[in-house]
């Protein structure tokens, strides 16, 4: 089948179970997303340009769903034990257990896309990622779990002065790398909390390969655990917006919700004399979805004060690649470690 044809059937809504080649399946999905990248021909279907930042990045935010949606429909067969039964096929089984569990009774199919995601997962989690703030040892993030590959937010944690060194609380702590960093700096005991089910077990899993296992103990909750600390520390997601993906619930935060969160139950955490620690970047403020004086409100509707701020440019390539849609607000973009003290 021409990839024009495919892109074409995608288009009108019809997936495409892939029975040849391997390799060939990967070279159709790569000539249909040159297809949907280069966008519609005819002059007609073009839009004008974008009139404002958030326009920008939700016409972004579309074209890049409906690009996911159509590649979604190159499918290819997966056996009972998750082995492909294609020609040239990779071995995928130990990806799909660690992103689906236990192989189960029945062949099924997965979307090309997915699977790929899934084999780059796995590669990440064998290899792991070196943090410079931890001596250059790595974390191993899980499937679904966010990578610290963006590293300044990392970085500020490494370098603000620490309050404490009895008890730390890291909220949301998703691979457990910012509690880590923080049980190397000294910290003799650190609660890091998360509800999903997978960042617990790479959390986990993290703080027994750097032997910071009796000093880290990873708890499900919704935010906080029980009592008080006198360092909490945030790191929430930093753009309001609905995730599409589960990975992306560490991208995007709907109506800032765990930011939201965070801030009004800080100071009935915090002991006397505390701080809170909060991480975001201001790209949503160069994007226009959350302005600087609706995050200076949240502070002070939830009795807290800025005592000092750490800030920090981004180093990844996107901030510096003018082809990006959103290259503007990237490029001014920077993230900031806000010190923050109860009333």
């Amino acid at each position: 089948m021409p990839a024009g044809t495919a892109h074409r059937r995608a288009c009108e809504g019809t997936a495409l179970l892939w029975r040849g080649d391997y390799q060939g399946a990967r070279q159709l999905l790569t000539a249909m997303a040159r297809r949907i990248d280069r966008g519609p021909r005819r002059a007609k279907e073009r839009r004008a340009p974008a009139a404002s930042p958030a326009e920008v990045f939700h016409r972004h935010r579309q074209a890049q769903s409906r690009r996911a949606r159509l590649l979604g429909m190159v499918l290819v067969p997966l056996d009972a034990d998750f082995g492909i039964p294609l020609r040239r096929a990779p071995d995928v089984r130990q990806a799909c257990a660690e992103a689906y569990g236990p192989a189960g009774e029945h062949p099924s199919v997965a979307s090309l896309p997915e699977l790929l995601g899934l084999i780059g997962a796995h590669q990440w989690r064998r290899k792991g990622v070196k943090v410079p703030a931890l001596g250059g040892d790595r974390i191993h993030p899980h499937y679904g779990v966010f990578s610290p590959v963006r590293g300044e937010y990392v970085d500020l944690v490494a370098e603000a002065p620490l309050p404490t060194q009895e008890l730390a609380f890291d909220i949301g702590t998703g691979t457990g790398v910012l509690a880590a960093v923080l049980a190397r700096r000294g910290i003799q005991r650190v609660v890091a909390t998360d509800q999903d089910a997978r960042a617990l077990g790479c959390a986990r899993e993290n703080a027994a390969r750097l032997g910071l296992s009796e000093r880290v103990e990873v708890v499900e909750a919704d935010l906080y655990p029980p009592g008080r600390a006198p360092l909490v520390v945030c790191n929430p997601p930093w753009v309001p917006a609905r995730p599409s993906s589960p990975l992306e619930y560490a991208v995007y935060d709907p109506s800032s919700r765990m930011l939201r969160g965070f801030l009004n139950g800080l100071a009935g955490h915090l002991t006397p004399g505390g701080e809170g620690w909060l991480i975001l970047s201001d790209l949503a403020e160069h994007l226009g979805l959350r302005p600087r004086a609706e995050l200076l409100t949240a502070f002070a509707t939830a009795g807290l004060t800025v005592t000092a701020r750490l800030d920090i440019r981004p180093a990844h390539p996107r901030a510096l690649d003018p082809t990006d849609p959103l290259h503007t607000a990237r490029a001014a973009e920077v993230t900031s470690l806000w010190r923050l003290t109860a009333d």
